[in-house]
Formats: structure tokens, C-alpha cells, sequence
């Protein structure tokens, strides 16, 4: 139940912070933008206390663990992919104008029609 209510406060807080954007409509964008900024931190900390908040922080800990475990080709490995993958586009756009024309012509003469 705690934690329904702090969901409920994290909620609210970002309600707050988006109200507060408008709200301070005359005053400088600056101010307008960290209004909501606050907003979210606050409603993000209070996520933070809950049950499902730490499972997801932990969560996205891990994921950031994994994203640097990622092994990235390197410059000249990308150019090459990114060349085979292009000439295939290529040649695949070729061979399907050709069946495209082919049957084009085969069904012009089957129907008696000449160009």
C-alpha cells in the first residue's frame, strides 16, 4: 500500500512540474524548463524508494553493464558491411527489374500487344 502511495506522489510531483511549465508562462524559459525538470527529479527519487523503482534502476544498471560489454566493429569492418549491403540493394533492384520487364514482355505477347 506505501508503495502505491508513493507511485501516486512520483505521479504527482511530475503533474506538478508540468503545471508549473505553465504556470510560469511569462516568466523566462529557463525557469519554465527546470520547473519541469524538478518535477521529474523529484518524482524520480521518490520512484527510487519503491519496490518497482529499484527493480528498475537495477535494471537499468545492468543494461548499461551490458552496453559496455558490447563489442563495436571497427571503422573499416562498418564501410564493408555497409558496402556489401548496398551493392546486394543493388544487384537485388537490377534482377527485379529484369523479372519485372520479362514478365512484362511475356504478357504483352500473350496478349497481342506489341509496343
Amino acid at each position: 500500500m506505501a508503495d502505491k502511495i508513493k507511485l501516486l506522489v512520483a505521479f504527482l510531483l511530475v503533474v506538478a512540474g508540468v503545471v508549473g511549465y505553465y504556470a510560469l508562462q511569462d516568466s523566462a524559459a529557463v525557469l519554465r524548463v527546470l520547473s519541469v525538470l524538478l518535477g521529474v527529479l523529484a518524482a524520480a527519487g521518490v520512484f527510487w524508494t519503491t519496490a518497482s523503482g529499484k527493480l528498475f534502476f537495477s535494471f537499468a544498471g545492468d543494461s548499461v553493464a551490458e552496453a559496455k560489454r558490447v563489442v563495436w566493429p571497427s571503422r573499416k569492418e562498418t564501410m564493408q558491411t555497409t558496402a556489401v549491403v548496398v551493392l546486394f540493394a543493388v544487384i537485388m533492384a537490377l534482377f527485379l527489374w529484369a523479372v519485372d520487364a520479362s514478365l512484362l514482355l511475356i504478357v504483352n505477347k500473350l496478349m497481342g500487344r506489341s509496343e
